[in-house]
């Protein structure tokens, strides 16, 4: 921490001013009247979800995060494809995403449906989940604005370029997130986020197998963590399914272990070993290992912005009926 003595003055230039005008309609109590219930069905539902499914947490934020940075946080991931459309979810680096993050938002929707129809829409219904699930695991609270309206628009075609990649360069990740509107610090904050869940082997088997003619896997593995993973990932090919913790050491708690975990060889993807190793990305990786306290303050400011990143309101958007449809076919 004292080789850093100026970082954390730059928690001062964080502002909430990145909320633009256009989106002063969204509150933090934007269904206090419409739907007074909004907030304990929201609350009921996840809780249960959680409990029976534990790996939903990390589910729901995975998603949260491909829904944003597609098209903006407007639900349209969520959206089912039909023989005129090819949507979201169906592009590649999407077939991945956990079915309990979609179940959870299912759930939500139908209860609220029942409660107050055709009020609450299933962007901020994903967007509140995500928040609540993470501090259900120890991670922090943040504000979450809501007001949002579904998008219009869900097609697979767009996908590509616009999430990144566990093979990506960190010139190439740096540049993604700048697009975006977001700076180095707020992505290795947001890339915090793998503190918990899971990746699936063929992210990182180009690591454990044939690295090289000097060694089968990448040698700035801990040598333990990589003959571990060659076991659980040999039979990948075959079994697409084999993934493994991207936090080994507390998977299911959200905490800075992340961030401990990379100078001692244990971060599971290559865009996780980058962080660490790229000058302009280290010293926010060493912060955040010693000071979870910063990690939590930094993580909570990028999820905000991240949660009304390219958000719909107004006749741009509207309220769905179903959350993995349109309300009409025409859209």
């Amino acid at each position: 921490m004292a080789l850093f003595p100026f970082l954390p003055l730059l928690f001062l230039s964080f502002s909430l001013s990145y909320i633009p005008p256009s989106l002063s309609k969204l509150t933090t109590n934007y269904y206090q009247k419409t739907c007074p219930s909004f907030e304990e069905i929201m609350r009921d539902t996840i809780t249960n979800k959680q409990i029976t499914s534990p790996t939903t947490a990390a589910a729901t934020l995975r998603l949260f995060f491909h829904d944003c940075m597609v098209e903006g946080c407007d639900a349209s991931v969520l959206i089912t494809s039909n023989h005129f459309n090819k949507a979201e979810r169906d592009a590649d680096i999407n077939l991945s995403l956990p079915g309990d993050a979609f179940d959870v938002v299912v759930r939500a929707k139908t209860a609220l449906e029942l409660s107050c129809p055709g009020i609450v829409s299933c962007s901020d219904i994903l967007a509140l989940a995500t928040r609540d699930l993470i501090t259900m695991v120890g991670g922090p609270f943040y504000k979450v604005r809501l007001g949002r309206k579904d998008g219009l628009v869900s097609q697979a075609s767009r996908v590509e370029g616009n999430l990144p990649r566990a093979n990506m360069s960190m010139n190439q990740m740096i540049r993604l997130f700048a697009l975006k509107g977001f700076t180095v610090q707020e992505m290795v904050a947001l890339t915090g986020g793998h503190t918990i869940g899971f990746s699936h082997c063929k992210e990182f088997s180009d690591r454990l197998f044939h690295y090289s003619r000097k060694s089968d896997y990448d040698p700035s593995y801990n040598p333990q963590y990589a003959e571990a993973l060659r076991k659980v990932c040999r039979n990948y090919r075959k079994d697409p399914a084999m993934s493994a913790f991207n936090d080994v050491m507390t998977p299911n708690k959200f905490d800075n272990m992340y961030y401990q975990n990379l100078p001692r060889g244990l971060g599971l993807l290559s865009s996780d070993h980058a962080l660490f190793v790229d000058p302009r990305t280290r010293p926010y990786v060493q912060l955040y290992a010693s000071n979870q306290t910063a990690f939590f303050e930094a993580f909570s400011h990028a999820m905000e912005k991240l949660s009304v990143h390219g958000i719909k309101t107004g006749r741009k958007g509207e309220v769905r009926h179903r959350c993995d449809a349109f309300n009409s076919l025409q859209t």
